[in-house]
């Protein structure tokens, strides 16, 4: 791994402290963590002679996966490494069963595993004390010394490296049933003091330390598995604390990346993606279905998830990491009060009073989850596992997962000698030399986002405006389409206020546009959003569609932000609307991609106090007809799609409701800033 030169440009040889305009200070990557300051100043406090050196952690990941249940219950346990200098944007034998429930068996299975990882990492232990040369990814040849850095793993994972009881805490020695807070935190030094005092039962009942376990770490300079234990989004925050609050939700409309769950919960297995899609449709439906308090504590809950899932953090979002987590423990009180618990003494929901430490520690989580290790199962032992004839099965899959390394090998050996073309292209903001127009160094090289119509026109539509307006059922679209060329001409934004039909009848006859309409069904922005879906630049491509036919089932008419004040933050220098017709057309030769659009109204001046989301309502004209107000807006000023979702109420749908209904059929609407990590920042 430390010779792959695919690595070039994606590691770091030292650890830093990243500082950003304002003078805070910036976590993102593990080795921007203060773990690695810290064992690099005891590495050389311990032996002067390693300054200098290259300090590379081996980051351990283990994980048991089933490859097959009903023939055998066939269990593996792999264990992952990597190494820490990578940043967090690259690196994303069966027993007999009758002695199942022979304790000494238990005992012995328990140590097998960590004698089994000592034996693993033993080739690294010289080199833990010693420095050693070794090629990095970019070529050069560094003298590099070894260190154990975090352990990713889900919480049974990590009772059993840490050595602890079911329901204790792995990582401080809250008591079990007294899990709302925090402890003091678990070192080996604590553990030999209190073994050399007690014995193993008031170790077990008192302490939850299993003394027939001696953790790995300890035949390891600097190891402490207490402190390496990591962070887990998904089995603590994601598939942990939200998974056990599910609800039926048909009525949602459509975005992109968003599931609608038709049968509520009636499927077997619940995934991390499928939590992950109901927490971004939650909390509306439940409003009005629980006390508000509880709709506040899920609201503090999911605004913690949102901060925790950013792939970098200062000072600041550490401190909103902390108040997320002070509004939800103050919040969740409503269930005790109401006899739902009678305590919170859960270790999923305990484990969240240790993100901040351990974001301080490891750098963000995103970059040590076990979703890493989920997504490796499917290459490093199912698909093995298929490969092999099921009978003596490991030796077979561990021959199929070396020649898969041989020629993953062998093509980074052909790439970085330019006879194959690299799978991707390099990050741009990794070139220092890239200069402006100017001449000026460029500080980032982010594209910050635009919106750009379909590659493909519709052919079905008419192209003059009059007969377009007669197609789409909108009479005064070719007057929208004056005032709008109006305003582009004489330098005013295509605001509501100067291009809407609500109460204005402002028109300028002089404009005839002569060049043909082109309709499209479709636009795609792109804009930049470093979450799951991203890519590793932490790019993202949405389409919005408009279109009068979506998948034979009815028309989708997507939502989408249209800012209106630029100084403005959040979105109260936005509005929403509802597309539509997207069209261009030609005017003195200066091409206008353009959107006839329909407004909506905010409902207050603040979000609601109980979900954190802003509401709107569609903006009615004020007449007897109540029709919507309308205008055509630059695509310039659509920032991306917007997602709303209905003020249910508490009244349950009529039996048949369907989705595509729903922005027809409700009067209010919440502007749902957790449909995705970039919503969330925006639509506050």
């Amino acid at each position: 791994m430390l010779d792959n030169p695919d690595f070039a440009g994606e590691f770091d040889t030292t650890p830093y402290i990243e500082l950003d305009a304002t003078g805070q200070r910036r976590w993102s990557d593990f080795m921007s963590g203060n773990f690695a300051w810290k064992h690099c100043d005891q590495i050389i406090s311990d032996d002067p002679t390693c300054k200098g050196s290259m300090y590379v952690p081996a980051i351990l990941g283990a994980d048991k996966t089933t490859v097959s249940v009903a023939t055998g219950n066939v269990e593996y346990h792999p264990c992952y490494i990597s190494i820490g200098n990578i940043r967090n944007n690259v690196r994303r034998a069966h027993p007999e069963r009758k002695y199942d429930n022979d304790p000494a068996f238990r005992k012995f299975k328990r140590q097998l595993y960590h004698a089994s990882l000592s034996a693993i990492l033993s080739t690294l232990k010289p080199g833990m004390t010693t420095p050693v040369i070794r090629r990095c990814p970019d070529g050069h040849f560094r003298r590099v010394i070894y260190d154990l850095g975090p352990f990713i793993a889900d919480y049974p994972e990590q009772v059993l490296l840490a050595g602890t009881v079911q329901n204790w805490c792995p990582k401080c020695t809250a008591l079990p049933s007294d899990l709302e807070g925090f402890a003091t935190r678990r070192s080996h030094d604590l553990t030999d003091t209190l073994m050399d005092e007690w014995g193993p039962k008031v170790l077990w009942d008192e302490f939850g330390i299993d003394a027939d376990i001696v953790p790995f770490t300890y035949d390891f300079p600097r190891a402490d598995i207490h402190e390496l234990l990591s962070s887990d989004l998904l089995h603590q925050v994601i598939k942990g604390t939200f998974k056990d609050h599910l609800v039926s939700i048909a009525a949602t409309p459509q975005f992109p990346c968003l599931r609608r769950f038709k049968h509520g919960r009636r499927f077997k297995q619940w995934t991390g993606d499928d939590s992950k899609a109901l927490m971004k449709i939650y909390l509306p439906a439940v409003k009005e279905f629980i006390p508000p308090q509880m709709v506040r504590c899920f609201s503090s809950f999911l605004d913690f998830c949102y901060i925790v899932r950013r792939p970098d953090f200062d000072e600041s979002s550490l401190d909103s990491v902390d108040a997320a987590i002070q509004r939800f423990h103050e919040h969740r009180e409503v269930f005790r009060d109401t006899g739902v618990r009678e305590n919170f003494s859960l270790p999923c929901q305990h484990s969240l009073v240790h993100y901040r430490p351990n974001i301080e520690l490891f750098g963000a989580p995103g970059g040590l989850c076990s979703s890493i290790t989920e997504s490796r199962h499917i290459t490093a032992v199912k698909k093995p596992w298929r490969r092999s004839s099921r009978y003596n099965a490991l030796g077979q899959m561990l021959v199929t997962l070396q020649r898969l390394d041989k020629l993953a090998g062998a093509r980074a050996d052909f790439v970085d000698r330019g006879m194959v073309a690299p799978d991707r292209m390099p990050d741009p903001s990794a070139d220092k030399d890239v200069e402006d127009d100017d001449g000026g160094e460029v500080d980032d090289a982010r594209v910050e986002g635009n919106v750009m119509l379909a590659r493909r026109r519709e052919r079905k539509y008419p192209s003059s405006p009059g007969d377009l307006a007669n197609h789409i059922h909108v009479p005064n679209f070719p007057q929208l389409l004056r005032t709008f060329l109006h305003d582009q001409l004489h330098k005013d934004s295509s605001s509501k206020a100067s291009t809407s039909d609500s109460d204005s009848d402002f028109d300028d006859p002089t404009l005839i546009i002569d060049s043909p309409l082109s309709v499209f069904h479709s636009a795609v922005a792109t804009f930049y959003s470093p979450s799951d879906p991203s890519g590793i630049r932490g790019m993202r491509r949405e389409r919005i569609r408009c279109t009068p036919r979506w998948r034979k089932i009815g028309p989708r008419r997507d939502c989408a932000f249209v800012v209106e004040d630029q100084n403005t933050a959040g979105f109260r220098g936005m509005s929403v609307v509802r597309l539509k017709l997207l069209f261009s057309f030609q005017f003195d030769g200066v091409n206008y991609p353009c959107a006839l659009v329909e407004w909506f109204d905010k409902i207050g001046r603040a979000p609601d106090p109980d979900t954190g989301m802003w509401m709107v309502r569609p903006d009615l004209r004020r007449t007897r007809a109540r029709d919507p107000v309308r205008s055509v807006v630059h695509l310039d000023t659509v920032l991306r799609g917007a997602h709303l979702i209905p003020v249910f109420g508490s009244r349950y749908l009529p039996v048949g409701f369907r989705h595509i209904w729903s922005l027809d059929a409700f009067e209010a609407f919440f502007v749902n800033k957790y449909i995705d990590a970039h919503a969330n920042e925006i639509a506050f």
